[in-house]
């Protein structure tokens, strides 16, 4: 695969690659490029940079690196003297125009030569090749000279060892530091140089923190840092507790001489899966790396399942659902809710989680993606609310006083013999239903709302509470809500996060927290990730919250360690 980014000549580009055996990604706008780039799962990067655009050799420079690629500068043959300061910002080979057939697959060929050795797929590639295209020394020596930590090539070597081991699956977090070309600016850079080992041997402090056995640093590319360690079950929450520590270690200040230097870290967080390789495991974090960069919060970015399966095959996770839940594929996790002026733990809502042998663990929304265009959505809805229930019923007297929260679908609630269906699976299991709330979204209401008032009326009258899921997802109408009698109100985890941008925002979620409580019911924000956030919705009257602050979905065993511990 090649990535091809020109703005005159991008379709030639594109059909001589195609002619030369490649498959072509291709853009003419360089807005987005790095993370169009990654998400092409291009091994190669081809780059037009002809009327002085080198700054598009640096924007792409880091990702492809990080990846294992290469990176080709297309030049016109008047400036063939930029080649020694275009390679100097990272590109490995370079395409002169005019050009031909010829000279793009023999520059493809070089590069794909360059990205075998890389990868150590092949072996090495010389130190030129053909189409006058030079290729960046790289040492293959398995230390970085700057920092003294280990390089890509290590690192590539660690991941395939742990990827084949039967130790747990690694987690990759790649690290990005900036703003670096202030530093060398106004300090040199021999001071630059010097910074980056002091960064490095922050990061391993952090890192000696959580006690991993099998963890290795790397400095991949640049101002990247990667650290992978594998992760037990019972460590889901390390990665992102560690991203927040290694952000923390780098935004202290450093000192050279009188003067102080800040910088900043950007974190992505990606977990090996099932048929990875190492280049593979990279582009991913390089994938969540590049959302890090692009958003406004802690800058950490974890590759969500929903992500994760924008790779996977739809036809397959179709038919391999049909067998989920025979093979025991489908695991029922445990989100904590928390009080928002206590932090008391007070209840918690099943989700489900399929651990599909292929992709990896994959999130409800995968999971009823699939079952929904298989026609699976009402079996799998049955499966996960009486799974739920029962291990719940099974719980030890120190969880007896939590609430639990199940999802209802808009097409379980669409069948006649809902109510009675519904109240016997919870009746089978003995969990009791004043201890039970059951939740719908918006769009399984926003149909038919007097039809959709009844039905909660006749929920709440059999004893159990009933709460709105995901509201401020779109729909969203403040008027139909006078016809539903609720208990509970569940602000989206978008809307909730918002609360902590500018003041129009805040304003926004005080309303919809205000008319909730003016019409009787208590308020829960979805996915709050910071304290920040937990402090502007307690200030505003929120009741209670999940998310990843406090503890991502957890197994039954879990979250009795995190009640007894």
């Amino acid at each position: 695969m090649l990535f091809i980014l020109s703005d005159s000549d991008r379709d030639r580009l594109a059909t001589l690659a195609t002619d030369a055996g490649w498959k072509a990604a291709s853009s003419r706008r360089s807005e987005g490029a790095e993370r169009r780039y990654l998400a092409s799962d291009a091994a190669i990067a081809l780059v037009d940079v002809r009327g002085g655009n080198s700054g598009l050799i640096e924007l792409l420079a880091g990702p492809v690196e990080a990846s294992g690629g290469a990176l080709i500068a297309l030049v016109d043959v008047a400036e063939i003297d930029s080649v020694a300061s275009l390679i100097g910002l990272g590109a490995t080979h370079y395409l002169c125009a005019p050009f031909d057939l010829a000279a793009v697959s023999a520059t493809l060929e070089a590069a794909h030569a360059l990205t075998m050795r890389l990868n150590g797929s092949g072996p090495p590639s010389p130190s030129t090749t053909a189409a006058g295209s030079p290729v960046q020394r790289r040492t293959r020596d398995e230390r970085d000279y700057l920092t003294g930590l280990a390089n890509r090539q290590a690192a590539v070597t660690w991941i395939e060892g742990q990827l084949s081991g039967a130790n747990g699956a690694p987690y990759v977090l790649l690290l990005s530091i900036g703003p670096f070309d202030r530093v060398n600016a106004a300090y040199g850079q021999t001071a630059g140089d010097a910074l980056l080992g002091r960064i490095a041997r922050r990061i391993e402090r952090a890192v000696e923190g959580y006690g991993a056995a099998d963890t290795l640093i790397a400095r991949i590319a640049g101002t990247e840092y990667m650290v992978g360690f594998v992760a037990d079950k019972s460590g889901a929450d390390v990665p992102l507790s560690l991203a927040r520590s290694l952000i923390a270690a780098i935004g202290q200040p450093f000192s050279s001489g009188d003067h102080l230097i800040r910088l900043t870290g950007r974190c992505g967080i990606a977990e090996g899966l099932v048929g990875d390789d190492a280049t593979r495991l990279l582009r991913r974090a390089g994938t969540a790396l590049a959302a890090a960069k692009q958003s406004d919060g802690e800058g950490i970015h974890i590759l969500t399942a929903r992500e994760r399966v924008a790779e996977a095959d739809p036809d397959r996770l179709e038919s391999d659902l049909r067998l989920a839940l025979d093979r025991g594929e489908i695991e029922i996790v445990f989100q904590p809710q928390y009080s928002c002026r206590t932090n008391a733990l007070t209840g918690v809502e099943a989700l489900a989680r399929w651990n599909h042998p292929h992709y990896g663990a994959l999130g409800a929304a995968a999971l009823f993606a699939a079952a929904e265009r298989s026609d699976f959505l009402l079996p799998l809805s049955a499966h996960i609310q009486a799974e739920a229930l029962k291990q719940a019923a099974a719980w030890s007297d120190d969880l007896g006083h939590l609430r639990l929260s199940i999802n209802v679908t808009a097409s379980d609630i669409s069948q006649p013999d809902f109510l009675a269906q519904f109240s016997s699976i919870v009746d089978s299991s003995a969990f009791p239903r004043e201890r039970l709330t059951v939740e719908i979204t918006e769009s399984g209401l926003i149909e038919d709302v007097m039809k959709a008032a009844a039905l909660l009326d006749r929920l709440r009258a059999m004893g159990f509470a009933v709460a709105i899921d995901d509201f401020g997802t779109g729909y969203s109408s403040l008027a139909y809500l006078k016809a539903l009698t609720l208990d509970y109100l569940k602000i989206d985890s978008g809307l909730a996060q918002d609360i902590a941008g500018s003041e129009k925002d805040r304003i926004i979620v005080r309303g919809v927290i205000h008319m909730a409580k003016s019409l009787g019911m208590k308020v829960i924000a979805e996915g709050v990730e910071t304290d920040e956030q937990r402090s502007l919705l307690t200030a505003e009257g929120c009741d209670y919250y999940q998310g990843f602050l406090r503890s991502r979905a957890v197994s039954s065993e879990d979250l009795l360690a995190l009640v007894t511990g």
